[in-house]
């Protein structure tokens, strides 16, 4: 909670990430296959470069278990 607190306050430094994900399954229409790493603290997604191996920049507002639900099923 204080974290959280921490985070909106002053911003989060994104400095726990998750190793980069490549999607293995083709995206539905609208939505992206490109690597992206997490990031821990705030859920912040952000486009990687395997290439560079460094941290792009944030990507658009991740997709909801609901949202990506209701896309398989149409």
């Amino acid at each position: 909670m204080l974290n959280n607190l921490w985070n909106m306050l002053m911003g989060c430094s994104h400095r726990r990430t998750t190793f980069p994900i490549t999607p293995a399954r083709l995206a539905a229409p609208g939505q992206r296959r490109s690597t992206y790493v997490v990031c821990l603290d705030c859920g912040t997604e952000f486009g990687y470069n395997w290439t560079e191996m460094r941290i792009g920049d944030p990507v658009g507002a991740p997709v909801t278990a609901e949202a990506a639900f209701s896309a398989a099923h149409r």
